[in-house]
């Protein structure tokens, strides 16, 4: 009796300290985004005057005014930054599962050569190719198009890789081989039995492409030179140009209106995340 009194207690112990552990850790990765929604609704002197402030401020209405006098067109704004980030999460996810399949299911003379010259890829830095893409765009035309920022997006080695490996461990190649035999083309096959198993690793890859080409500041900044044609971040990237005054609250609300479709793609697809490492976890 007083082993399963200890073992009770010592289970308590253990779950009151992960709990603890797991409210700590939720509080401060909440706090920045709370901090910054407080500072979309406070003056440029409070936020100068007392840099932290958990309450909300009066002064929200007063920063949309200012934010919209200075050229700001948010809903513009969102609305290039949406189809250029859904494109490109949409032609990663689906071209680096198809170019993963082609990896796993097929054998073939240069598939690991292939694999090693996508590893390679990897690891050069997008600033050093940065130049000469931007040449090339230029010679061909595509500056101020959507499609030079999309188009590129198709192929991404880290996308690739990371499928590879949800593919070979999730995959039953004997569900291809039947497929195949029962008369399935390979499209078909991978668009109706691939990808619904693939769903776990597509929405993890959505969640880091999508963030990765909303947040993207230094391409679209040197291909789009209109207006019209200009993301969020290069937007909120300008409030702060402003030779006379920078208007702190403004540029709080700007980063704000950035981060909300972030939160909303998070959301829409934890689900099958939470699903995949739940998979994960029944395998093991």
């Amino acid at each position: 009796m007083k082993k399963t009194k200890l073992k009770k207690r010592q289970s308590i112990s253990f779950k009151i300290i992960a709990y603890s552990v797991c409210i700590i850790l939720a509080v401060l990765s909440i706090l920045p985004f709370w901090i910054m929604l407080v500072n979309a609704t406070r003056s440029t002197i409070e936020i100068q005057q007392d840099a932290l402030s958990l309450i909300p401020s009066t002064h929200l209405f007063e920063n949309i005014s200012i934010l919209l006098g200075k050229t700001f067109d948010p809903m513009k704004g969102l609305v290039n930054s949406m189809i250029i980030s859904v494109s490109s999460t949409f032609c990663t996810i689906y071209f680096s599962a198809l170019t993963a399949y082609a990896l796993v299911a097929y054998n073939w003379k240069l598939r690991q050569p292939f694999f090693t010259f996508i590893m390679a890829v990897m690891m050069i830095p997008a600033q050093v190719s940065s130049i000469g893409f931007y040449q090339f765009m230029y010679k061909i035309g595509m500056t101020n198009n959507f499609l030079a920022l999309i188009l590129p997006t198709i192929a991404t080695p880290a996308a690739v890789f990371f499928m590879r490996q949800f593919m070979i461990s999730s995959l039953p190649l004997e569900l291809v081989e039947s497929a195949r035999i029962d008369g399935s083309g390979e499209f078909y096959t991978f668009n109706k039995i691939v990808l619904p198993i693939m769903k776990p690793a597509m929405a993890t890859q959505a969640i880091f492409t999508f963030v990765s080409s909303w947040n993207n500041l230094f391409l679209p900044l040197i291909l789009l030179t209109k207006n019209e044609k200009y993301t969020m971040p290069i937007m909120v990237s300008l409030l702060r140009g402003d030779i006379y005054k920078t208007e702190y609250g403004a540029v709080y609300l700007g980063l704000a209106l950035t981060v909300l479709p972030i939160f909303i793609v998070y959301f829409l697809l934890s689900k099958y995340i939470i699903e995949g490492v739940a998979l994960g976890g029944v395998k093991g």
